[in-house]
């Protein structure tokens, strides 16, 4: 396949009436809505995909890296959410760095050992199920379409085939190397290639048949440990079986009738939150148009403000303050609102540090209403690239994102839970103190600090423009970055916006990539979203259908796809 990766097919919306599955590879979809079939719920079948995603996306996510799930009981309406991000090793600390020579403006490698943080998708997937899950199937029936996935072998999706490479090729670049059990004879697989995994399917039953000690105690943590101390790491096995998952209560603001939940720090659901506010300070943003140069500048600029308040302050709630009450009064943002000028972009801004990475977000709502959004993350590509022997997965370099200035909310510490990028998010009614919120939607969009950026996009082309969910996930998106080796904010347009509007934005000081083509448009990440009725209809009436009906859309920049029965 070419460099180019065009966008020309229409794909409709999947309909059905009892549940409904999205994620970025159709093998995974299928292992979903099977677990759904057999009596499963939402939960059961999220903790599914995630299993079958680490066989057929090894290079996004995995055991390796951590988990974030929000969960919509359908019984009660109440939202609860897991924080599955693991800690830093107890050694880890700013001394220890410093002693190693590494500072702030020469950091470790970011895929060096010392990166590895406790891998805590695991026990995330072993809590989802035991907390939310139906109590039909067993961790090992939910974990079983995967396993078999993972000894029969599947062929390698074209998308996911490119970006293997391309991180295989940036830990080269790196001096680093990818565990074999990753590769097929030495080589990435090229698409269409059948890919085997026995190892990660040994893996994958032992967490079944034993839950979390199958994972974070014995053969498997004692490869962890040793693979990392090999490489100069300082993780030990004590690190490894002190981790467990924390239930925390989700964040969420309104917007106009709508009720956006996102999880709280350490993760960057306050920033979704907080752009959603700024933009609501702007009821004009409508009747602009889609995409036009009035609603990107302001869209910009929101962002821009956004992730300078956010890098700045979040961190981990047990080691630093977050000052969240005062980031999420809608007096705060309208006070940020004002610093937007409609003609020109704002010269100073300082933001704090910035990363990339690769994740995969997937969203499941099922016959009882309920609904798990879902997101699992080896952070950049395949993490550190470090495979613990015969266990058939790589370790994540979430540590990577930990700042070495003494003074930074996020700075290093032994014990201590990096800024994490993962969002997943669910939308609901308003609901007043007498009725519990109506279930509206899950979705997600994956990808670093575009996740923020692409869920409120996508959002917005279904509240504000009407679009279904694949409409909204098709269209055009922003994308703006901090690159710190210029200093300098960048607008990334994607191909299909008009040039008319990447000349007018330049004119008002915006510094613009346009246009973002073939395998560059990842950098707009890759979203799902599944709807309950279609209140995004702007023709539509209560009276025209029952809202028991999903709706769902997949993203056209990866490989996957929504099915629902």
């Amino acid at each position: 396949m070419g460099t180019d990766l065009a966008f020309s097919s229409r794909r409709s919306p999947v309909v059905c009436l009892h549940g409904c599955v999205a994620s970025s590879q159709p093998l995974a979809s299928d292992v979903g809505l099977n677990v759904l079939k057999r009596g499963g719920n939402a939960a059961d079948a999220a903790v599914a995909i995630a299993a079958a995603l680490a066989v057929t996306e090894p290079c996004s996510t995995g055991p390796g890296g951590d988990a974030f799930c929000l969960f919509y009981n359908g019984n009660t309406g109440q939202i609860t959410g897991i924080n599955g991000s693991g800690r830093s090793p107890q050694a880890q600390t700013l001394n220890l760095l410093e002693g190693r020579g590494y500072t702030a403006e020469t950091p470790p490698s970011a895929f060096d050992a010392l990166n590895v943080t406790v891998p805590g998708a695991p026990a995330c997937w072993c809590d989802t199920v035991q907390w939310f899950g139906s109590k039909k199937l067993s961790l090992q029936d939910v974990l079983s379409g995967a396993v078999e996935l993972a000894e029969a072998g599947f062929p390698v999706a074209e998308v996911t085939a490119h970006h293997w490479a391309n991180w295989e090729a940036a830990l080269r670049a790196a001096g680093k190397e990818l565990g074999g059990d990753l590769l097929i004879g030495g080589h990435v697989p090229k698409p269409g290639q059948v890919f085997k995994n026995g190892a990660l399917a040994q893996t994958l039953k032992e967490l079944g048949e034993h839950g979390k000690p199958g994972f974070y105690k014995g053969r498997v943590a004692q490869a962890i440990v040793n693979i990392i101390n090999q490489n100069g790491g300082v993780m030990t096995l004590n690190d490894l079986s002190r981790h467990d998952s924390e239930v925390v209560t989700p964040i969420s603001t309104e917007y106009k009738g709508v009720r956006l939940w996102e999880l709280p720090p350490n993760s960057q659901g306050p920033a979704a939150l907080l752009l959603l506010n700024i933009l609501e300070n702007f009821p004009q943003l409508k009747a602009v148009g889609h995409n036009k140069a009035d609603y990107i500048h302001v869209f910009v600029e929101a962002v821009r403000l956004v992730l300078v308040d956010v890098l700045h302050h979040l961190g981990d709630p047990a080691h630093v303050t977050v000052p969240l009450e005062t980031l999420l009064d809608k007096s705060y943002s309208h006070q940020r609102a004002r610093q937007i000028n409609m003609d020109r972009a704002n010269e100073q801004m300082e933001p704090g540090l910035m990363t990339g990475s690769d994740t995969v977000y997937f969203c499941v709502i099922d016959s009882q209403g309920n609904a798990c959004s879902f997101v699992n993350s080896t952070f950049m590509g395949f993490g550190t690239g470090l495979v613990p022997k015969a266990c058939g997965f790589s370790l994540q370099n979430r540590g990577a994102s930990f700042s070495l200035r003494p003074d930074h909310a996020n700075c290093v510490a032994g014990g201590k839970r990096p800024f994490h990028t993962i969002i997943p998010a669910l939308l609901t009614d308003c609901a007043t103190n007498l009725q519990r919120p109506q279930l509206l939607a899950a979705l997600g969009v994956m990808g670093a600090v575009m996740q923020p950026q692409g869920q409120i996009q996508v959002l917005l082309n279904m509240l504000e423009f009407g679009m279904n969910p694949q409409q909204a996930l098709d269209v055009p998106r922003v994308f703006v970055q901090y690159e710190n080796k210029t200093d300098q904010w960048l607008v990334n347009l994607e191909e299909g916006i008009d040039e008319e509007v990447a000349k007018e934005l330049r004119r008002r000081g915006h510094n613009v990539n346009w246009p973002v083509t073939g395998h560059q448009r990842s950098l707009f990440g890759r979203g799902q979203i599944i709807t309950v009725g279609d209140w995004w209809n702007p023709s539509a009436t209560q009276a025209d259908a029952p809202s028991r009906v999903l709706w769902a859309g997949s993203d056209p920049r990866a490989d996957g796809c929504a099915l629902g029965y």
